[in-house]
């Protein structure tokens, strides 16, 4: 019987870690065989709804198809098996996806970052912040972050929780560019439509993961912080075409080429170096893709059926 698998569940079941696992292993079969995408599509509502969300990946590696389907505040995510033609799952995907976006940043970080990489300079306080600091501390040893957002009050509890999960020094900062200067990774994990991060701010040999806007009404990064950079990757060039708005303006006026782009799953396949040197700035613009929801959802629901997690669907 198919699973329904609740946010308590996935919250006991899974982690970070797990999601980084579970996202490389999906990239080791990015574009081969048989793996595809479908990038996100957006059906317009009526306001003040906005829209639904959907998209689609499927592994043949695995065995599964899947989607994942969102609007307001709901999320899922639906598995079937390929072989069998029958449904398995339908994972609820709030945390699923803030998880799988932090393990993305992660799997980038892990591939783009320098190995001594230590100081961490986020803007955002939100709940994608927070994953996005855990998978940091996955991949690389941290010995500071430094976190900016508006409200003085929310940055400074978000800086109090995350001293005494990460176990290091969590600073909060006054401005955005005191939280970027000097920091060996950048983060920006917001919803804004006008740049937070600056290229001019940014020091040699730093890694940046934006995150945060999957909407060409929405941006992170001024064009300089994208021009700067000496490699720009992507999890799905196809749709950053579409809504990676730093991408889209600079190939538009002719001062990137989306050849020039690299997808994620090329550094893990190692079908690209990665960065140049250690004076190189890399860039993660991240997007979210199903096939890294259905990889992460694929092992939400081992787990759950191990565990006798989940409830049956009659």
């Amino acid at each position: 019987m198919p699973l329904y698998i609740k946010e308590g569940d996935v919250a006991s079941l899974v982690g970070v870690e797990d999601a980084i696992v579970a996202l490389e292993d999906g990239f080791c079969h990015w574009r081969c065989d048989g793996t595809e995408n479908l990038p996100r599509q957006r059906l317009p509502l009526p306001a003040p709804a906005r829209a639904l969300n959907i998209m689609a990946a499927s592994s043949p590696t695995w065995g599964i198809c899947g989607h994942k389907a969102y609007f307001g505040g709901c999320h899922h995510v639906t598995l079937y098996s390929i072989e069998e033609k029958r449904l398995l799952a339908v994972i609820e995907a709030g945390r699923l996806g803030a998880i799988r976006t932090g393990a993305a940043s992660g799997v980038a970080t892990r591939y783009l970052a320098r190995e001594d990489s230590s100081i961490v300079g986020i803007i955002g306080t939100g709940r994608q912040a927070r994953t996005q600091l855990l998978a940091m501390a996955v991949v690389r040893s941290l010995r500071s972050v430094r976190v900016f957002g508006r409200d003085a009050g929310r940055r400074q509890s978000f800086a109090d929780e995350m001293a005494a999960i990460l176990s290091c020094e969590v600073e909060p900062c006054d401005t955005a560019e005191a939280c970027v200067r000097d920091a060996h990774i950048v983060v920006a994990a917001t919803n804004s439509s006008e740049p937070v991060v600056l290229g001019d701010w940014l020091a040699p040999g730093c890694h940046v993961n934006a995150i945060g806007a999957n909407g060409y009404a929405r941006r992170e990064l001024d064009d300089a912080a994208v021009l700067h950079a000496a490699l720009v990757a992507t999890d799905d060039r196809d749709q950053a075409q579409t809504e990676a708005r730093e991408l889209i303006d600079l190939t538009r006026d002719g001062k990137l080429d989306w050849d020039e782009v690299v997808e994620l799953g090329d550094l893990v396949q190692n079908n690209h170096p990665g960065r140049g040197s250690d004076n190189d700035i890399t860039l993660f613009k991240s997007l979210g893709i199903a096939l890294e929801d259905i990889a992460f959802g694929k092992v939400i629901y081992d787990r759950a059926l191990a565990a006798g997690c989940g409830t049956e669907m009659g």
